[in-house]
């Protein structure tokens, strides 16, 4: 078996709850005998944008360079990216693969006072390797559709699943094997629901 390194990002408010997908997912990737970096950024509830950003920096720095290194980033985070990339973060190269999980809309971003300076930049950047972003069709916190809001301006390939809102714990997702598939393949379309959510 070909040993990954991962990195798993969270999200606003996100404690790293055991049910949400992302946690299960570091689970099932460690069990599989993969390097599994997920991480609690610092305060969760009110981020700053340099602190996380540093944060991104280091973690991409420790990935084990022996394998491919891939990066699950969900909400928030998946801004961050964006960030880190328009910035040129340098350790950005460390990442094989990315994939950008429901990322929040800049007008729902500025709305909120603890995130406000998350707010994306110009989306004028490619981004650095290969990306594929990920999405419901009915976000709550991208209303305007994260496919005409990122993955069109960036040029990334999307899944855009149908009633899977910010596919988080509330929209059902917990387990999610989709996610796990293309984290070990890389090929496989997330557009299929959790089992308990179908």
């Amino acid at each position: 078996m070909t040993t990954r390194s991962y990195l798993i990002l969270h999200g606003w408010q996100n404690h790293r709850p055991e049910g949400h997908w992302q946690h299960w997912l570091a689970d099932r990737l460690t069990g599989l005998g993969h390097r599994v970096a997920y991480p609690q950024l610092p305060e969760a509830d009110d981020p700053e944008l340099e602190a996380w950003l540093g944060e991104l920096a280091r973690h991409l720095e420790e990935l084990d360079g022996s394998g491919e290194r891939v990066v699950v980033a969900h909400s928030l985070s998946a801004v961050l990216w964006l960030h880190a990339a328009a910035r040129g973060l340098k350790q950005l190269r460390y990442a094989d693969r990315v994939l950008l999980v429901a990322p929040p809309s800049p007008a729902t971003l500025a709305s909120f006072p603890e995130v406000s300076a998350f707010a994306p930049p110009a989306l004028d950047t490619p981004l650095p390797g290969p990306a594929r972003l990920v999405a419901g069709t009915d976000d709550p916190y991208c209303p305007e559709g994260a496919d005409s809001v990122y993955a069109e301006p960036l040029g990334l390939p999307a899944d855009i699943i149908p009633g899977a809102a910010h596919l988080d714990l509330d929209a059902g997702y917990g387990p999610w094997p989709a996610v796990l598939d293309w984290c070990l393949t890389g090929t496989t379309p997330l557009t299929a629901r959790p089992a308990q959510s179908v």
